[in-house]
């Protein structure tokens, strides 16, 4: 991996917001099949992002979008996600196909009213808690409380409180789970 994440240290160094390479080896090892996939991406990632556990479970197909991620401890990310600049909390479990974005205000519009591309200097990390978990297709664009559940297809554009579970679009309060 030490190749593949020297590129990227390289790349860093040159441009803080350049991503490009990054992003080559990120959907280049997404495509890595079985346990050597599992393997490899928890290699490149401990290497390249803010901060990934080795104990961690990365699915097929899933890239993270910016380097500005802290992975911790027993996180388990499903197939085919996209996750942007983001903190996992210890023991998170993220379903197939969830989107995390880079908070909700990355793209502004210019001043002839078009959308512009993303702006590095607009991301929010976006926190899920620890023992959290995220259904399957679920956007969560804003930070999830420690132990709640969003489920699956909802979008989260607000923050949650810890051991909630929130559903729909957008997410809304279903049920405290609190003793």
């Amino acid at each position: 991996m030490l190749p593949f994440a020297l590129s990227c240290w390289m790349e860093k160094s040159i441009s803080m917001h350049s991503e490009r390479v990054f992003s080559l080896w990120t959907q280049f090892f997404a495509l890595i099949p079985g346990i050597l996939g599992i393997f490899l991406r928890r290699g490149f990632y401990s290497l390249t992002l803010e901060r990934c556990s080795l104990n961690t479970h990365i699915g097929f197909g899933s890239v993270f979008t910016h380097r500005s991620v802290i992975v911790e401890d027993s996180v388990f990310i499903g197939l085919y996600c996209i996750i942007g600049s983001c903190h996992l909390g210890r023991g998170s479990l993220i379903a197939s196909r969830v989107s995390i974005t880079s908070g909700k205000t990355s793209h502004v519009r210019s001043d002839d009213g078009s959308w512009l591309p993303f702006d590095h200097n607009r991301a929010v990390q976006v926190r899920i808690g620890p023992k959290a978990w995220i259904g399957e297709a679920a956007v969560v664009m804003a930070n999830v409380g420690q132990g709640s559940l969003v489920a699956a297809g909802a979008i989260v554009t607000h923050a949650t409180d810890s051991n909630v579970v929130v559903a729909g679009s957008p997410a809304r309060l279903v049920r405290n789970m609190q003793n």
